[in-house]
């Protein structure tokens, strides 16, 4: 045993909730418990079971990590949001597309939103668009106290190179309502405005919900008697203080994916390397580079609403141990069984045929209670399902790389017995111990990260000196954020002339990453 922390890794999922205790390298104990309609509940179960199969004690755990789909799943359903003030600065050059542009119609009239258009806002190189007077925001004072809001989302044209004006708009709303919720676009999202400020007014939405949520966690960490700091995953694998996500919940959105990919890199010891996470509904693919998730170039949907936010370049695949499938066409999914496997699926006694009856019925897997015989399966039969899930499981992998040089699988989740054979383009199958809890490792190994997109201008500074001043205000970000100073270092570097404009402007975008405690972590 070394003398490094103690981490508990948590992943609340709609099926399962899985917990973890890592010490250095080592897992120390793992355990899979339902997730209860009360989700807290779910939450101790798992981490009172892990600490009594590792015969540790709540006081022994230094590290705190939780994943979860509580805010993506309440703005998708539209459920528990708040209702918002609007506003934009960037009148009059940003009049065009007002907004809440291009949202369903089903999301736009899940909350009330109150729009307001001011003058404000920058330019490229972050010269003023428009002056901005504080005086204009007296009409949204008026609507708040009207309205008895509770959020506000700013949004300034420009503003992640220039964010003057959305810190004097914070400035004036706090000192009328100290409690009000202020989010604010460039802390949240890249340059870009109308992605930007979809995902500060998504932000702005979830602000009760968020401290509702991180309330209820921190109390049912302190019911056990764990007063370690508690993190929260986030979606480009990296962590958030509690008091983070109180501010920014929507930074959490898709960190399941991520924290599974995290894992499979934690447990296989490869940095490259193609991930298949399979779960009951999905099979999640993606590719690892430098042991974190390969990140999506386009702008990202949530809900039908686009955003421009970190989020892992993922491939959603309707396979997984609960797909139902179909004979004699040998279709296997996307319709799923779900959490009701034990009960649905023939090899318990329902009336399902599901890839997991298959994976029994093949001899893959062995499940407690499980009758294979009940399938009924033919020896025909069982060699067209698989030949139906390799072809789909093929297909995800195919989408997902970029070149045709094989690389590495590795397989996670509670449906990783469903791949059997090695697929075209994969030069190894891995199979992780603990491949199962793959996302609470990922939660529990997450770092922190550091972030600067600016536009440069290589005719007034050279090249060197302007990635040079980029590199360090993404390790400074980083420090910010926690991580460790000795620990930080460059993950990704992008350059992007802007051949628009004059002057050479290149848009640079650089992440960091650290350790926000001491360990030999992957």
């Amino acid at each position: 045993m070394t003398n490094q922390g103690i981490r508990l890794g948590v992943d609340v999922g709609g099926t399962n909730t899985d917990a973890v205790l890592i010490q250095g390298q080592q897992v120390l104990a793992t355990t899979k418990q339902a997730t209860s309609r009360n989700i807290h509940q779910g939450i101790q179960n798992a981490v009172t079971r892990v600490l009594f199969d590792s015969g540790l004690k709540a006081s022994d755990i230094n590290y705190c990590m939780i994943g979860t789909t509580q805010f993506t799943n309440a703005f998708v359903r539209g459920q528990e949001l708040n209702d918002v003030a609007i506003v934009r600065l960037g009148t009059p050059a940003a009049k065009a597309l007002p907004p809440l542009t291009g949202w369903p119609d089903a999301m736009r009239n899940s909350f009330n939103q109150h729009v307001f258009m001011l003058p404000g806002g920058h330019h490229f190189d972050g010269q003023v668009n428009s002056d901005f007077d504080e005086a204009s925001l007296d009409e949204v004072i008026d609507t708040i106290k009207a309205h008895q809001l509770q959020a506000v989302a700013i949004s300034s044209v420009f503003s992640p190179i220039n964010n003057e004006f959305e810190l004097r708009a914070k400035k004036r709303l706090k000192q009328q309502f100290p409690e009000l919720a202020v989010s604010l676009s460039h802390e949240i999202g890249k340059v870009g405005i109308i992605e930007r400020e979809n995902s500060t007014i998504m932000n702005a939405c979830l602000a009760t919900l968020a401290t509702r949520v991180i309330d209820a966690f921190e109390s049912s960490l302190a019911v056990l008697g764990i007063n370690a700091p508690l993190y929260i995953t986030q979606n480009d694998g990296t962590l958030l203080s509690a008091d983070q996500v109180r501010r920014f919940p929507v930074l959490t959105f898709a960190s399941g994916p991520t924290n599974s990919m995290r894992g499979a890199a934690f447990l296989s010891g490869y940095a490259h390397a193609v991930v298949a996470d399979i779960g009951g509904t999905t099979t999640d693919v993606g590719m690892l580079q430098q042991g974190f998730p390969r990140e999506s170039s386009l702008p990202v949907d949530i809900g039908g609403v686009r955003t421009n936010f970190r989020m892992p370049d993922i491939i959603a695949v309707g396979l997984g141990g609960g797909s139902i499938c179909s004979l004699p066409d040998g279709k296997v999914g996307p319709d799923s069984v779900g959490y009701r496997l034990l009960q649905d699926a023939k090899s318990f006694g329902g009336a399902q045929l599901t890839a997991t009856d298959w994976a029994l019925s093949s001899r893959l897997c062995d499940i407690p209670g499980a009758q294979p015989a009940l399938t009924g399966l033919s020896g025909a039969e069982i060699q067209l399902l698989g030949k139906t899930i390799q072809q789909l499981i093929a297909r995800g992998i195919d989408e997902i790389k970029t070149s045709r040089a094989p690389l590495p699988l590795i397989l996670v989740g509670g449906g990783h017995f469903l791949v059997q054979q090695t697929p075209d383009g994969i030069s190894e199958v891995i199979r992780p111990p603990h491949a199962e809890v793959a996302n609470a490792i990922g939660a529990s190994i997450g770092q922190v990260s550091g972030e600067l997109d600016r536009i440069f201008h290589y005719e007034t500074q050279s090249r060197e000196s302007a990635l040079e001043e980029a590199k360090q205000g993404a390790i400074d970000a980083a420090i910010g954020a926690g991580a460790l100073p000795h620990t930080v270092s460059v993950l990704d570097i992008q350059e992007i002339p802007l051949s628009y404009v004059e002057g050479q402007a290149t848009r640079i975008r650089i992440r960091a990453t650290g350790q926000l405690f001491e360990g030999d972590l992957q």
